[in-house]
């Protein structure tokens, strides 16, 4: 695996370990009620054709939802990413999916229920640009 920034290998495992599985499995378990409004917008194919997956291991990040076809991310946040270190945590996070070719749109918990029209055009506009 190649290094990336600060040492941490750039993310290129494919394959999902039986602890991640069940770090997502659990993580699934425990979604917050924006991630359960917004997860019966995107399951199922129901998303115009696209298939999404939520809390999709990529290295050792989990990514609220994923279409992986297209690599784009998307990443609900809520009050606690507001804060300073929260923060440079996820810019740098961020930057290393996109050095792996991941597209990562990050909302915030209140655009789905206050803008859920705005939020899934957003989404469709970053999948037609990441077709390969």
């Amino acid at each position: 695996m190649g290094e990336g920034i600060l040492g941490m290998a750039i993310i290129k495992r494919h394959y999902k370990s039986p602890t991640q599985i069940s770090r997502a499995r659990d993580l699934r378990h425990d979604s917050t009620e924006v991630e359960k409004k917004l997860w019966r917008h995107l399951r199922a194919h129901r998303f115009i054709g696209y298939k999404f997956r939520r809390q999709h291991p990529v290295g050792k990040y989990y990514l609220d939802f994923a279409c992986v076809e297209h690599k784009v991310a998307v990443e609900l946040d809520g009050s606690q990413h507001g804060e300073e270190a929260n923060l440079v945590h996820d810019a740098f996070r961020a930057k290393l999916l996109e050095r792996s070719g991941w597209r990562v749109l990050r909302f915030w918990n209140n655009e789905v229920n206050q803008n859920l029209e705005g939020l899934l055009e957003a989404i469709l506009a970053a999948l037609a640009d990441n077709r390969g």
